[in-house]
Protein backbone atom coordinates (compact mmCIF):
# COMPACT_ATOMS: atom_id res chain seq x y z
CA UNK A 1 0.00 0.00 0.00
CA UNK A 2 1.61 3.69 -1.02
CA UNK A 3 2.35 6.38 1.29
CA UNK A 4 -0.35 8.37 -0.93
CA UNK A 5 -3.23 6.67 -0.05
CA UNK A 6 -3.03 5.97 3.84
CA UNK A 7 -4.92 8.79 4.99
CA UNK A 8 -5.84 9.43 8.40
CA UNK A 9 -4.97 4.30 13.53
CA UNK A 10 -8.06 -9.02 46.71
CA UNK A 11 -6.75 -6.77 48.69
CA UNK A 12 -8.20 -4.32 51.56
CA UNK A 13 -9.76 -1.37 50.25
CA UNK A 14 -7.12 1.09 51.95
CA UNK A 15 -5.73 4.27 50.26
CA UNK A 16 -2.12 4.34 49.28
CA UNK A 17 0.56 6.62 49.63
CA UNK A 18 0.25 9.65 47.46
CA UNK A 19 2.07 8.74 44.07
CA UNK A 20 4.38 11.51 43.15
CA UNK A 21 3.69 14.22 40.79
CA UNK A 22 4.01 14.02 37.76
CA UNK A 23 4.94 17.48 36.47
CA UNK A 24 6.50 20.63 39.14
CA UNK A 25 3.38 22.81 40.24
CA UNK A 26 3.27 26.78 39.78
CA UNK A 27 2.79 28.75 42.79
CA UNK A 28 -0.94 29.73 43.02
CA UNK A 29 -2.86 30.76 45.25
CA UNK A 30 -4.98 28.58 47.41
CA UNK A 31 -8.37 28.98 45.09
CA UNK A 32 -6.30 29.02 42.09
CA UNK A 33 -5.07 25.64 42.71
CA UNK A 34 -8.22 24.02 43.62
CA UNK A 35 -10.07 25.49 40.80
CA UNK A 36 -6.99 24.14 38.60
CA UNK A 37 -7.31 21.01 40.20
CA UNK A 38 -11.38 20.83 38.91
CA UNK A 39 -10.77 21.27 35.33
CA UNK A 40 -12.47 18.18 34.11
CA UNK A 41 -15.38 17.82 36.18
CA UNK A 42 -19.18 19.05 35.78
CA UNK A 43 -21.10 21.49 37.45
CA UNK A 44 -22.33 19.51 40.23
CA UNK A 45 -19.10 17.46 41.08
CA UNK A 46 -16.99 21.07 41.26
CA UNK A 47 -19.68 22.44 43.53
CA UNK A 48 -19.34 19.55 45.97
CA UNK A 49 -15.57 19.52 45.63
CA UNK A 50 -15.61 23.02 46.52
CA UNK A 51 -17.75 22.87 49.54
CA UNK A 52 -15.34 20.51 50.90
CA UNK A 53 -16.06 19.16 54.51
CA UNK A 54 -18.71 22.17 54.82
CA UNK A 55 -21.95 20.84 55.85
CA UNK A 56 -24.21 20.82 53.11
CA UNK A 57 -27.51 22.21 54.49
CA UNK A 58 -25.17 25.20 55.95
CA UNK A 59 -24.38 26.48 52.33
CA UNK A 60 -27.43 25.55 51.55
CA UNK A 61 -28.16 27.89 54.42
CA UNK A 62 -25.90 30.85 53.38
CA UNK A 63 -26.77 30.54 49.96
CA UNK A 64 -30.62 30.53 50.57
CA UNK A 65 -31.69 27.03 48.71
CA UNK A 66 -32.90 24.27 50.74
CA UNK A 67 -30.56 21.15 51.60
CA UNK A 68 -32.67 18.90 49.09
CA UNK A 69 -31.77 21.48 46.45
CA UNK A 70 -28.77 21.81 46.51
CA UNK A 71 -28.33 17.83 47.11
CA UNK A 72 -30.35 17.56 43.56
CA UNK A 73 -28.04 20.09 42.46
CA UNK A 74 -24.62 18.04 43.60
CA UNK A 75 -26.25 14.52 42.60
CA UNK A 76 -27.37 16.24 38.59
CA UNK A 77 -30.80 16.04 38.92
CA UNK A 78 -31.43 19.52 38.81
CA UNK A 79 -29.39 22.42 37.17
CA UNK A 80 -28.90 26.08 39.48
CA UNK A 81 -30.04 29.16 37.86
CA UNK A 82 -27.24 31.43 37.24
CA UNK A 83 -27.86 33.83 40.19
CA UNK A 84 -28.20 30.63 42.37
CA UNK A 85 -24.89 29.73 40.49
CA UNK A 86 -23.09 33.04 41.33
CA UNK A 87 -24.34 32.98 45.07
CA UNK A 88 -22.74 29.42 45.32
CA UNK A 89 -19.58 30.62 43.87
CA UNK A 90 -18.99 33.38 46.29
CA UNK A 91 -19.66 31.17 49.34
CA UNK A 92 -17.69 28.73 48.50
CA UNK A 93 -14.95 31.48 47.53
CA UNK A 94 -14.03 30.52 43.96
CA UNK A 95 -14.97 32.47 40.84
CA UNK A 96 -18.20 31.64 39.37
CA UNK A 97 -16.51 30.83 35.94
CA UNK A 98 -14.47 27.88 37.65
CA UNK A 99 -17.90 26.38 38.66
CA UNK A 100 -19.23 26.84 34.45
CA UNK A 101 -16.60 25.03 32.27
CA UNK A 102 -13.65 23.49 31.76
CA UNK A 103 -10.93 26.00 31.72
CA UNK A 104 -8.08 26.09 29.29
CA UNK A 105 -4.27 25.50 30.24
CA UNK A 106 -2.37 28.44 30.40
CA UNK A 107 -0.43 30.17 27.48
CA UNK A 108 2.85 29.14 29.57
CA UNK A 109 1.38 25.08 29.97
CA UNK A 110 0.37 24.98 26.29
CA UNK A 111 3.83 26.84 24.91
CA UNK A 112 6.37 24.65 26.89
CA UNK A 113 4.39 20.91 27.03
CA UNK A 114 6.04 18.06 25.50
CA UNK A 115 3.87 17.78 22.82
CA UNK A 116 4.71 21.50 21.57
CA UNK A 117 7.82 20.23 21.82
CA UNK A 118 7.30 17.38 19.52
CA UNK A 119 5.17 19.54 16.85
CA UNK A 120 8.43 21.70 16.48
CA UNK A 121 10.60 19.14 16.07
CA UNK A 122 8.35 17.44 13.45
CA UNK A 123 8.41 20.97 11.94
CA UNK A 124 12.38 20.98 11.32
CA UNK A 125 13.41 22.98 14.90
CA UNK A 126 16.33 21.24 15.62
CA UNK A 127 20.55 20.87 15.13
CA UNK A 128 21.06 23.31 12.76
CA UNK A 129 22.22 21.47 9.59
CA UNK A 130 26.07 22.05 10.16
CA UNK A 131 25.79 19.75 12.71
CA UNK A 132 26.69 16.25 12.23
CA UNK A 133 23.96 14.23 12.59
CA UNK A 134 23.13 11.46 14.97
CA UNK A 135 24.61 7.65 13.40
CA UNK A 136 22.08 4.87 12.69
CA UNK A 137 23.51 3.03 14.79
CA UNK A 138 23.03 4.80 17.97
CA UNK A 139 19.90 6.44 17.09
CA UNK A 140 18.45 2.92 16.77
CA UNK A 141 19.68 2.39 20.53
CA UNK A 142 17.97 5.49 21.33
CA UNK A 143 14.79 4.61 19.54
CA UNK A 144 14.91 1.14 20.92
CA UNK A 145 15.29 2.50 24.46
CA UNK A 146 12.23 4.49 24.20
CA UNK A 147 9.92 1.81 23.10
CA UNK A 148 10.98 -0.25 26.14
CA UNK A 149 10.26 2.73 28.12
CA UNK A 150 6.95 3.52 26.59
CA UNK A 151 5.59 -0.38 26.72
CA UNK A 152 6.91 -1.08 30.69
CA UNK A 153 7.14 1.92 32.41
CA UNK A 154 4.84 2.69 34.88
CA UNK A 155 5.81 6.66 34.53
CA UNK A 156 6.12 6.42 30.24
CA UNK A 157 4.81 9.82 30.05
CA UNK A 158 7.29 11.65 31.78
CA UNK A 159 10.04 9.55 30.60
CA UNK A 160 8.75 10.04 27.03
CA UNK A 161 7.88 13.70 27.74
CA UNK A 162 11.52 13.97 28.57
CA UNK A 163 13.40 12.16 25.34
CA UNK A 164 10.43 12.28 22.33
CA UNK A 165 11.04 15.99 21.88
CA UNK A 166 15.37 15.66 21.09
CA UNK A 167 15.08 12.12 19.58
CA UNK A 168 12.49 13.52 17.07
CA UNK A 169 14.96 16.43 16.41
CA UNK A 170 17.58 14.17 16.29
CA UNK A 171 15.78 12.01 13.69
CA UNK A 172 14.51 14.60 11.28
CA UNK A 173 17.93 15.83 11.52
CA UNK A 174 19.64 12.67 10.58
CA UNK A 175 17.01 11.86 7.77
CA UNK A 176 17.85 14.92 5.98
CA UNK A 177 21.56 14.08 6.31
CA UNK A 178 21.33 10.49 5.09
CA UNK A 179 18.81 11.91 2.29
CA UNK A 180 22.02 13.81 0.62
CA UNK A 181 24.87 11.58 1.79
CA UNK A 182 25.87 8.72 -0.31
CA UNK A 183 26.29 5.62 2.11
CA UNK A 184 22.73 4.27 0.72
CA UNK A 185 23.16 0.93 4.09
CA UNK A 186 23.60 4.28 6.38
CA UNK A 187 20.79 5.44 5.06
CA UNK A 188 18.60 2.90 4.66
CA UNK A 189 19.42 2.23 8.51
CA UNK A 190 18.60 5.49 9.39
CA UNK A 191 15.33 5.90 7.91
CA UNK A 192 14.20 2.49 9.64
CA UNK A 193 15.15 3.41 12.67
CA UNK A 194 12.69 6.81 11.93
CA UNK A 195 10.07 4.78 10.85
CA UNK A 196 10.47 2.67 14.24
CA UNK A 197 10.34 6.33 16.42
CA UNK A 198 7.60 7.77 14.16
CA UNK A 199 5.21 4.35 15.60
CA UNK A 200 6.04 5.29 19.08
CA UNK A 201 5.23 8.91 18.27
CA UNK A 202 2.27 8.27 17.45
CA UNK A 203 1.20 6.14 20.28
CA UNK A 204 2.25 8.59 22.65
CA UNK A 205 0.63 11.77 20.83
CA UNK A 206 -2.83 9.94 20.57
CA UNK A 207 -2.73 9.28 23.94
CA UNK A 208 -2.36 12.92 24.88
CA UNK A 209 -4.97 13.62 22.75
CA UNK A 210 -3.37 15.08 19.70
CA UNK A 211 -4.80 12.94 16.82
CA UNK A 212 -3.33 15.65 14.20
CA UNK A 213 0.04 15.40 15.74
CA UNK A 214 -0.44 11.94 15.97
CA UNK A 215 -1.44 11.32 12.23
CA UNK A 216 1.43 13.68 11.22
CA UNK A 217 3.60 10.97 13.09
CA UNK A 218 2.05 7.75 11.38
CA UNK A 219 2.84 9.79 7.88
CA UNK A 220 6.24 10.02 8.30
CA UNK A 221 6.73 6.50 9.94
CA UNK A 222 4.95 5.44 6.06
CA UNK A 223 7.48 8.00 4.40
CA UNK A 224 10.32 6.72 6.12
CA UNK A 225 9.38 2.95 5.61
CA UNK A 226 9.27 3.22 2.48
CA UNK A 227 11.87 4.99 1.88
CA UNK A 228 13.31 2.60 3.12
CA UNK A 229 12.42 0.06 1.15
CA UNK A 230 11.06 -2.47 4.59
CA UNK A 231 8.49 -4.73 4.06
CA UNK A 232 8.10 -4.91 7.70
CA UNK A 233 7.87 -1.55 8.61
CA UNK A 234 5.34 -0.92 5.82
CA UNK A 235 3.22 -3.13 7.15
CA UNK A 236 3.68 -1.84 10.72
CA UNK A 237 3.42 1.82 9.65
CA UNK A 238 -0.41 0.40 8.04
CA UNK A 239 -0.92 -1.31 11.80
CA UNK A 240 -0.58 2.63 12.81
CA UNK A 241 -2.80 4.31 10.73
CA UNK A 242 -5.24 1.73 11.12
CA UNK A 243 -4.73 2.89 14.84
CA UNK A 244 -4.76 6.44 14.02
CA UNK A 245 -7.96 6.04 12.32
CA UNK A 246 -9.49 4.42 15.10
CA UNK A 247 -8.67 7.40 17.27
CA UNK A 248 -10.35 9.61 14.88
CA UNK A 249 -13.65 7.75 14.79
CA UNK A 250 -13.16 6.08 11.37
CA UNK A 251 -13.61 2.47 12.67
CA UNK A 252 -14.94 1.30 8.99
CA UNK A 253 -11.91 3.19 7.14
CA UNK A 254 -9.93 1.18 9.60
CA UNK A 255 -10.72 -1.97 8.63
CA UNK A 256 -10.79 -1.64 5.64
CA UNK A 257 -7.13 -0.54 5.66
CA UNK A 258 -5.91 -3.49 7.75
CA UNK A 259 -7.31 -5.90 5.59
CA UNK A 260 -5.73 -4.70 2.24
CA UNK A 261 -2.56 -4.66 4.24
CA UNK A 262 -3.02 -8.19 5.90
CA UNK A 263 -2.97 -9.10 1.86
CA UNK A 264 -0.14 -7.39 1.01
CA UNK A 265 1.56 -8.58 4.11
CA UNK A 266 1.04 -12.14 3.11
CA UNK A 267 2.52 -12.28 -0.13
CA UNK A 268 5.92 -10.12 1.33
CA UNK A 269 9.38 -11.70 1.17
CA UNK A 270 9.53 -12.10 5.25
CA UNK A 271 10.76 -14.34 7.43
CA UNK A 272 7.87 -16.67 8.52
CA UNK A 273 7.09 -15.58 12.33
CA UNK A 274 7.10 -11.76 11.10
CA UNK A 275 4.58 -11.65 8.31
CA UNK A 276 2.59 -13.98 10.34
CA UNK A 277 2.61 -11.47 13.77
CA UNK A 278 2.29 -8.24 11.55
CA UNK A 279 -0.90 -10.44 9.69
CA UNK A 280 -2.12 -11.15 13.01
CA UNK A 281 -1.72 -7.94 14.08
CA UNK A 282 -3.40 -6.06 11.15
CA UNK A 283 -6.35 -8.19 11.61
CA UNK A 284 -6.63 -7.26 15.19
CA UNK A 285 -7.37 -3.58 13.86
CA UNK A 286 -10.08 -5.13 11.51
CA UNK A 287 -11.32 -6.43 14.84
CA UNK A 288 -11.46 -3.48 16.79
CA UNK A 289 -12.76 -1.71 13.71
CA UNK A 290 -15.82 -4.04 13.04
CA UNK A 291 -15.98 -3.87 17.43
CA UNK A 292 -16.46 -0.50 16.93
CA UNK A 293 -19.29 0.03 14.40
CA UNK A 294 -21.38 -2.96 16.91
CA UNK A 295 -21.15 -5.98 14.46
CA UNK A 296 -20.28 -7.85 16.92
CA UNK A 297 -20.54 -11.44 14.91
CA UNK A 298 -18.05 -10.02 12.61
CA UNK A 299 -15.38 -9.26 15.14
CA UNK A 300 -15.54 -12.64 16.72
CA UNK A 301 -15.53 -14.37 13.61
CA UNK A 302 -12.43 -12.59 12.45
CA UNK A 303 -10.94 -12.67 15.80
CA UNK A 304 -11.34 -16.78 15.70
CA UNK A 305 -10.88 -17.27 12.21
CA UNK A 306 -7.90 -15.17 11.38
CA UNK A 307 -6.02 -13.63 14.44
CA UNK A 308 -6.08 -16.70 16.96
CA UNK A 309 -4.51 -19.11 14.26
CA UNK A 310 -2.23 -16.23 13.29
CA UNK A 311 -1.36 -16.13 16.89
CA UNK A 312 -0.75 -19.96 17.80
CA UNK A 313 2.64 -19.40 15.61
CA UNK A 314 3.91 -16.48 17.34
CA UNK A 315 4.70 -16.49 21.01
CA UNK A 316 3.92 -13.08 23.44
CA UNK A 317 7.35 -12.28 23.95
CA UNK A 318 8.60 -11.96 19.71
CA UNK A 319 6.71 -8.60 19.66
CA UNK A 320 7.56 -8.26 16.48
CA UNK A 321 7.58 -4.48 15.45
CA UNK A 322 6.70 -3.68 18.72
CA UNK A 323 3.00 -4.82 17.86
CA UNK A 324 2.28 -7.43 21.29
CA UNK A 325 0.77 -9.76 18.68
CA UNK A 326 0.60 -12.81 19.90
CA UNK A 327 -2.01 -15.55 22.32
CA UNK A 328 -2.66 -13.39 25.11
CA UNK A 329 -3.05 -10.08 23.37
CA UNK A 330 -6.12 -12.17 21.09
CA UNK A 331 -7.58 -13.20 24.57
CA UNK A 332 -7.47 -9.72 25.62
CA UNK A 333 -9.45 -8.64 22.43
CA UNK A 334 -11.88 -11.20 22.61
CA UNK A 335 -12.73 -9.44 26.29
CA UNK A 336 -12.98 -6.32 24.75
CA UNK A 337 -15.66 -7.35 22.70
CA UNK A 338 -17.58 -8.84 25.57
CA UNK A 339 -17.17 -5.79 27.06
CA UNK A 340 -18.32 -2.96 24.34
CA UNK A 341 -21.09 -5.47 23.54
CA UNK A 342 -22.30 -5.38 26.98
CA UNK A 343 -22.07 -8.81 28.07
CA UNK A 344 -20.09 -8.23 30.95
CA UNK A 345 -20.67 -11.65 32.87
CA UNK A 346 -18.64 -13.24 29.78
CA UNK A 347 -16.26 -10.68 29.79
CA UNK A 348 -15.62 -11.19 33.50
CA UNK A 349 -15.42 -15.18 33.35
CA UNK A 350 -12.82 -14.40 29.92
CA UNK A 351 -10.88 -12.55 31.97
CA UNK A 352 -10.20 -15.07 34.35
CA UNK A 353 -8.47 -17.35 32.14
CA UNK A 354 -6.11 -14.66 31.21
CA UNK A 355 -2.91 -14.44 32.46
CA UNK A 356 -1.28 -11.01 30.95
CA UNK A 357 2.42 -12.40 32.45
CA UNK A 358 3.78 -13.22 29.06
CA UNK A 359 2.95 -9.73 27.59
CA UNK A 360 6.31 -7.43 26.87
CA UNK A 361 3.63 -4.22 27.35
CA UNK A 362 2.69 -2.67 30.39
CA UNK A 363 0.12 -1.01 28.11
CA UNK A 364 -1.72 -3.96 27.15
CA UNK A 365 -1.98 -5.40 31.05
CA UNK A 366 -3.09 -1.51 31.97
CA UNK A 367 -5.59 -1.60 29.08
CA UNK A 368 -6.85 -5.58 30.43
CA UNK A 369 -7.30 -3.75 34.31
CA UNK A 370 -9.06 -1.27 33.05
CA UNK A 371 -11.68 -2.82 30.87
CA UNK A 372 -12.07 -5.59 33.68
CA UNK A 373 -12.80 -2.56 36.07
CA UNK A 374 -15.29 -1.12 33.63
CA UNK A 375 -17.32 -4.31 33.47
CA UNK A 376 -17.17 -4.40 37.59
CA UNK A 377 -18.60 -1.09 36.84
CA UNK A 378 -21.42 -2.17 34.30
CA UNK A 379 -22.63 -4.52 36.83
CA UNK A 380 -22.13 -1.86 39.78
CA UNK A 381 -19.99 -3.65 41.48
CA UNK A 382 -18.27 -0.47 42.96
CA UNK A 383 -15.71 -2.12 45.59
CA UNK A 384 -14.64 -4.14 42.85
CA UNK A 385 -14.72 -0.93 40.79
CA UNK A 386 -12.32 0.56 43.34
CA UNK A 387 -9.88 -2.24 43.85
CA UNK A 388 -9.14 -3.07 40.14
CA UNK A 389 -8.37 0.95 39.81
CA UNK A 390 -6.17 1.20 42.80
CA UNK A 391 -4.13 -2.21 41.58
CA UNK A 392 -4.07 -0.09 38.18
CA UNK A 393 -2.36 2.89 40.19
CA UNK A 394 0.10 1.06 41.51
CA UNK A 395 1.66 -0.23 37.97
CA UNK A 396 0.88 2.57 35.95
CA UNK A 397 -0.17 5.54 38.15
CA UNK A 398 0.22 8.46 35.16
CA UNK A 399 -1.73 6.09 32.57
CA UNK A 400 -4.51 6.11 35.33
CA UNK A 401 -4.28 9.42 35.63
CA UNK A 402 -4.55 10.48 32.21
CA UNK A 403 -7.12 7.60 30.61
CA UNK A 404 -10.58 9.38 30.24
CA UNK A 405 -12.26 6.19 31.48
CA UNK A 406 -10.40 5.42 34.11
CA UNK A 407 -11.19 8.97 35.19
CA UNK A 408 -14.60 8.54 34.65
CA UNK A 409 -14.92 5.33 36.60
CA UNK A 410 -13.22 7.14 39.63
CA UNK A 411 -15.68 10.03 39.39
CA UNK A 412 -18.60 6.82 39.24
CA UNK A 413 -17.82 5.18 42.48
CA UNK A 414 -17.64 8.61 44.22
CA UNK A 415 -21.15 9.55 43.14
CA UNK A 416 -22.60 5.78 43.44
CA UNK A 417 -20.57 4.03 45.84
CA UNK A 418 -21.03 3.66 49.91
CA UNK A 419 -19.40 6.26 51.67
CA UNK A 420 -16.62 4.26 52.72
CA UNK A 421 -15.85 3.13 49.19
CA UNK A 422 -16.69 7.12 47.87
CA UNK A 423 -14.11 8.15 50.40
CA UNK A 424 -11.14 5.85 48.94
CA UNK A 425 -12.44 7.05 45.52
CA UNK A 426 -12.01 10.70 46.46
CA UNK A 427 -8.49 10.30 47.63
CA UNK A 428 -7.76 8.11 44.19
CA UNK A 429 -9.08 11.00 42.22
CA UNK A 430 -6.45 13.52 44.30
CA UNK A 431 -3.92 11.24 43.93
CA UNK A 432 -3.92 10.84 39.92
CA UNK A 433 -4.99 14.72 39.51
CA UNK A 434 -8.75 14.66 39.15
CA UNK A 435 -9.30 16.59 42.11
Amino acid sequence: MSHSTSSGIGAPLVAKPESPRFRQPTLRTQSEERAHGCRDLPIRDRIRHYRGGRRQDAVAGLVGISPDYLSQIERGLKVPSLPILCTLAQELGVPAAALLSEQPPSEEETVDSAEAAVGRALLGYGPARSDSPVRAAVLRERVETAWRSWQTSGTRFSEAAGTLPVLVADAEHAVRAARHGTDVDERRAVLRAVADLYRLLRSYLRRAGRVGLATLAADRAMRAAEDADDPLRIAAAQWNFGHVLLAAGQPAEAEGLALRAAEEVAAAQLPDTERTAMSGALQLVAVVGAARRRRWWEARDRLTTHAAPAARAVPDASNVAWTVFGPTNVALHALSIDMEAGETGEALHTADAIDTSPLPSLEREFTFGLEVAACHSQRRDDAAVLLSLMGLEAIAPEDLARTPLARQLVLTVIRRARAMHARQAEHLAVRIGLL
